[in-house]
């Protein structure tokens, strides 16, 4: 626990001043960087021979994204019907993932032999989050350079928060597990204390950083729908982790396991979040 501590107070700063920091051009470069990791991460739940070439086809597939969509930042600033497409996808994988975690072991059937069905689970996880980061860092970028920033952490914020009170609440109060054999701590009542503490911190932060949505119940059902997902996330992963017989992705981050196990929630979130605040 102690080394957990250390790690998040030296990463979470940075993490913070790369969002608000980084030009454009160098935040993508990063953004990248971390889905690659996460691919590399991923191609232990596909369970091929070889990971390098197993590595080949989010990579393939990730580059061609960036040929086909348009990423420079005028581009991105006017979200085009392609971007929505990816939005889309992620929003879709993101339901059909959830329904497979709450019906595990049932569901994995459907997908636990079939090397290809694990590759385009990977993709249609990591692939659109890292789209919907992009969109939403690079919104209203020519009016105010920070607002996409503050988007970014705006749904940073809402995922914590979530996090911390479906742990707190479930620890006082937990009784229904939502998917005991996906991951037996997590409880109803946690969710509804994730929940009702993403709210409080949704609204604080959007009066704080000045994020203007269509109206407060817009507010409401983004943040909730936002958060809902992203629990549901972190039981997709411990779901593929339980399925191929590992504890964390890796072990590249000191006490927090690897990439995958610390932003499993946001790349649930990202997506639904980023489709709602565009949309709506």
């Amino acid at each position: 626990m102690k080394q957990r501590i250390i790690t998040a107070v030296i990463l979470a700063p940075l993490v913070i001043a790369g969002i608000f920091m980084l030009p454009l051009p160098l935040f993508i470069a990063a953004l990248a960087i971390i889905t690659l990791i996460g691919f590399w991460e991923w191609t232990q739940f596909v369970g091929d021979a070889s990971r390098v070439m197993t590595l080949i086809p989010g990579v393939v597939v990730s580059a061609l994204s960036l040929y086909f969509i348009p990423f420079d930042s005028i581009s991105l600033d006017a979200v085009t019907h392609s971007h929505f497409v990816m939005l889309w996808l992620g929003t879709i994988w993101w339901i059909i993932a959830s329904v497979l975690a709450v019906t595990y072991p049932r569901s994995s059937s459907l997908w636990n032999h079939s090397s290809l069905l694990r590759h385009a689970f990977g993709i249609l996880t990591l692939l659109p989050f890292f789209w919907s980061v992009i969109l939403l860092r690079a919104e209203n970028m020519s009016g105010d350079v920070y607002h996409g920033a503050k988007l970014v952490l705006f749904v940073c914020l809402i995922v914590w928060a979530a996090d911390s009170g479906a742990y707190f609440a479930g620890k006082s109060f937990g009784k229904h597990k939502m998917a005991p054999n996906v991951s037996p701590n997590k409880t109803i009542e946690g969710l509804l204390g994730g929940m009702a503490t993403a709210l409080i911190a949704g609204w604080a932060a959007a009066q704080y950083f000045d994020i203007q949505f269509a109206s407060f119940g817009a507010l409401l059902v983004t943040t909730l729908l936002t958060v809902i997902i992203s629990v549901l996330g972190d039981l997709v992963e411990s779901m593929f982790k339980r399925v191929s017989g590992i504890k964390d992705s890796s072990n590249i981050i000191p006490g927090h396991g690897g990439v995958l196990d610390r932003i499993d929630s946001l790349t649930a979130a990202f997506p639904i979040f980023t489709l709602l605040y565009f949309s709506f």
